[in-house]
């Protein structure tokens, strides 16, 4: 070899040994952006982007609720969250608090329109208004009553059988923080780490809501799937999605890790990871995350297709059947 060849792979080497030992310097980071809502630190010029909308009243707040839920079920399908029967969404009716709008049973999420959706009274059982030619899921019905009757700060729950979430969930394991995305549910992630069978008693409904807990987002049911909640449905809807990607990252790093001994996890450090729900979940944010995917359904659907029969949607109330 000639000797200015050497001398080339000598200095490289040499830059390659400054290289590492500058990497395995403490770096110092900065964040930022703390004097700032997280729509305006994540908006770049002068228009910042929209949170929450806004309502006039309950009938308007109403009909964006079941438009926006039944857009949610149809991004469900496309990422491929059904399961025959299983599966629900419930949101909490903006006039009456002990109402929960909830999907009909056996009724794909692909086709789901807002006039498809059923109102019942979480306290007695009974259909109290919406779409009266259909029937409600009795298991997600004692699941979802127990949870918003637990959590006054909850408005919508999504429950789905997916492959990852089912996958993961046999090791009755919360998510390691693998990510920045998966940190949004940093310190959020219940597990109920018992299994009960199909749910058709209050008593597991209510385990459910207790392993929730007051401030989790998120939980891992035991051999069954997850479970997300949310101040709005899309808050709820986006955090489910989250949920199961970050179940399929886990598994995928496990996985890897099996085959190769000499990989090692690199977790988000607590301080990142608080960082990151800090400016990335608060429930405006959360609202405007969905929305892309939202437009999409949309789009997709054409106009008035999801939004079909909303107009009819009424609540009659406790009197009447």
């Amino acid at each position: 070899m000639a000797p200015s060849a050497t001398h080339q792979i000598s200095t490289v080497a040499t830059d390659l040994k400054k290289d590492v030992a500058v990497s395995k310097q403490p770096e110092v980071h900065v964040h930022g952006g703390e004097d700032k809502t997280p729509l305006e630190a994540i908006s770049h010029g002068p228009i910042i982007m929209e949170g929450i909308p806004t309502f006039s009243s309950h009938a308007e707040h109403r009909r964006h609720i079941l438009i926006h839920m039944a857009a949610v079920f149809r991004d469900f399908s496309r990422k491929g969250f059904t399961e025959g029967m299983s599966g629900h969404i419930s949101v909490r009716d903006p006039e009456f608090p002990h109402y929960i709008w909830m999907n009909p049973l056996g009724k794909h999420f692909g086709l789901m329109t807002a006039g498809d959706m059923i109102c019942l009274d979480y306290y007695s059982g009974k259909v109290v208004g919406g779409n009266n030619t259909r029937t409600a899921n009795a298991a997600g019905f004692l699941i979802h009553s127990e949870i918003h009757k637990a959590r006054p700060d909850v408005h919508a729950v999504c429950h789905a059988h997916t492959d990852a979430g089912r996958a993961w969930s046999v090791f009755a394991r919360p998510l390691d923080m693998l990510n920045q995305d998966i940190c949004y549910l940093y310190d959020s992630i219940a597990v109920y780490a018992s299994y009960g069978g199909i749910v058709f008693a209050a008593e597991e409904g209510e385990n459910i809501a207790a392993a929730l807990g007051p401030k989790n987002k998120a939980a891992i049911l035991l051999n069954h799937g997850l479970l997300s909640v949310g101040s709005t449905v899309d808050e709820a809807g986006f955090l489910f999605g989250l949920l199961d990607r970050g179940c399929t990252i886990q598994l995928q790093v496990e996985a890897a890790m099996r085959g190769n001994p000499d990989l090692k996890k690199h977790i988000v450090s607590d301080e990142e990871a608080a960082y990151n729900m800090k400016m990335a979940s608060e429930k405006n944010s959360l609202y405007a995350e969905m929305q892309p995917d939202l437009e999409y359904e949309f789009a997709m659907a054409g106009e008035g297709v999801i939004e079909k029969g909303v107009d009819g949607m009424r609540i009659w109330g406790d009197a009447q059947e």
